[in-house]
Parts: structure tokens; C-alpha cells; sequence
């Protein structure tokens, strides 16, 4: 779904699917009550599709539409089609994050993990919540670990003598997402009632080089992508950041440690017109610490 989105590799992003879900259940955990049922949910950036069938859990009767930009990652999501246990439906579609619009108002529209692919989206938030049903919400999850060691390393042997000229400008700043107060402030002008918070899970991750097998699957393929075309080069790269990644990450006696910090904001439209009904909202924070955290992409 991301605009500035890389190849994606759904098997390789799978590896670890439960650590990657943990932000979408407790994002889940915070939506309230939907205005119509059967509702209709949106999930923008839907990914292998494995998320947006716990959709369908909280809302048996919705119907569900998931949407991404990823070829692979729909394929692999159609797995998940069809009529749910109480009388919905799941598919799923291709769509761009820029220009996508629903086709009809949509009760819920949720992005998990997806919005910090593409630059300048908290400008397409009023459009989005002008297209939800009165009393609908807009649910969001995003990384909010740019400045963490896992991404700033990246970017600094990306910008080093030896790595600049090939990837000049290929990897995301921590421009990419907002504070929780940018995202409050963007929501509650938009005519909405708005929870916003962060999380930090620290991730226990199994194996060797843990923390560069995570980002294989979501960070690291802009780099991938870009190096694809010369292997010896794109191996000396990941030779590179594996050593670096060892020294800030080492691995302990039951694995990794790996601080993964999250920001989420869940938005509700006002149920009668913004002329006659208020707007507020929340910024707060909280701590997760355990070893089967879990996360986004």
C-alpha cells in the first residue's frame, strides 16, 4: 500500500508475524463501537492480509476490505477471502494510499504500519474522515523508531564515503511519522474526538543476527531494492550492518532484545455535523515490556 514502498517479501515479513501483530490487536482493543451494522471497514495497507482477518473477529457481520499496493502482498492476503463465521465478508484490492477514496462511507478505515511509506499523510486525513460515516473512526498505528539504532546505523553506512552515491536519498528520515502531539494536532482539526498514545515493546527475537532478519523484512528493502541489480555489492552492505547491528543488539542467553517504539492514534468523527458538535482529544504514553511482543511492519 505504502507510496514510497519497496518490493515486499511476504514470507520474509512472516517470520515474525506474531511480534508484527501485537500493535494491531492493542490498537484494536482501543476502536469503540461502530455506527451501523453489518459496518463497512477499510484496512489501507493490509500487507499479507494475516491483521486484517482479526477485523472480522471484533465485527463478525462487517464488511471488509483490504487494501495494498504490493502484488505479493495481495496474492498472499487473497488467501483470506471470502464469507466469516458471522455472515460478513473479507476481500481484498489494490489501491494506492494517495489517491484512494472508498466507494461508499466507511464505518471504520484502519492503517497499521503503514502511513510512514508515505510522505505528507497526515494532509490526506481530512479527505479520509470527510468519507467516514457520522460517528466512524480512523485508526492508526506507525513505527516510531527512526532515531533507534536498528534505522540510524542504516543511515549512517548508507551516507558513508563508500555507500553515498548509490544510496543517496533512499532511506526514510524520522520525518517519516509525526510526534503523538502532531498526529492530536492534525486529528482534532480535522472535527475530531481523538485518542493518541505511544507504546515501546521490547521484542525478545530469537536466532543469529535477529534484529537484521527483522529489518530484512521491512526496513532494509529500500536498500535490497536498490543494490538488487549488483548481489556482491548488496551482500558487503548487509556485511557491513550486520556488524554494527551485533555491537547494538547483543544477543543474550533467551535472545535479542529489541526496544521497538510504536505511536497510535484512533480518531472518531463527530456523529452530527462539525458545526454542532465539539472536538478534543488525548496525547499520553505508555510502556510494554515482554517477551512475545509484537509489532508492525
Amino acid at each position: 500500500m505504502p507510496a514510497t514502498a519497496p518490493t515486499w517479501d511476504p514470507a520474509q515479513y512472516l517470520r515474525h508475524a506474531g511480534h508484527r501483530a501485537r500493535p494491531f490487536t492493542d490498537l484494536l482493543a482501543r476502536i469503540p463501537d461502530l455506527p451501523a451494522d453489518p459496518p463497512r471497514i477499510a484496512d489501507l495497507g493490509c500487507g499479507p492480509g494475516n491483521v486484517t482477518v482479526l477485523l472480522a473477529d471484533r465485527w463478525p457481520t462487517a464488511r471488509i476490505t483490504g487494501y495494498d499496493n504490493s502484488p505479493r502482498m495481495l496474492e498472499r492476503a487473497r488467501q483470506y477471502a471470502g464469507p466469516t463465521s458471522g455472515g460478513g465478508h473479507l476481500d481484498f484490492a489494490p489501491a494506492d494510499a494517495r489517491s484512494w477514496t472508498p466507494d461508499e462511507p466507511c464505518d471504520l478505515l484502519v492503517s497499521n504500519a503503514t502511513l510512514q511509506w508515505v510522505p505528507g499523510h497526515a494532509d490526506l486525513f481530512p479527505g479520509w474522515i470527510d468519507r467516514l460515516a457520522p460517528g466512524g473512526t480512523l485508526a492508526l498505528q506507525v513505527p516510531g523508531n527512526f532515531d533507534a539504532p536498528s534505522h540510524r546505523l542504516m543511515r549512517e553506512l548508507a551516507d558513508s564515503r563508500r555507500w553515498r552515491e548509490r544510496l543517496a536519498g533512499v532511506l526514510r528520515h524520522d520525518d517519516a511519522v509525526l510526534t503523538p502531539e502532531g498526529y492530536l494536532a492534525h486529528l482534532t482539526a480535522a472535527g475530531c474526538t481523538a485518542d493518541v498514545w505511544e507504546t515501546t515493546y521490547v521484542h525478545l527475537l530469537p536466532g543469529d543476527d535477529a534484529v537484521l532478519d527483522w529489518v530484512r523484512g521491512t526496513g532494509l528493502r529500500p536498500v535490497l531494492d536498490a543494490l538488487d541489480d549488483d548481489p556482491a555489492a548488496r551482500d558487503a552492505f548487509v556485511d557491513e550492518y550486520r556488524a554494527v547491528l551485533r555491537a547494538a543488539y547483543p544477543a543474550q542467553a533467551h535472545g535479542t532484545p529489541f526496544p521497538f517504539r510504536r505511536v497510535f492514534a484512533v480518531a472518531r468523527k463527530p456523529e452530527r455535523s462539525a458545526g454542532s458538535a465539539g472536538s478534543g482529544g488525548s496525547a499520553g504514553s505508555a510502556g510494554s515490556v515482554g517477551p512475545a511482543g509484537e509489532a508492525g511492519r
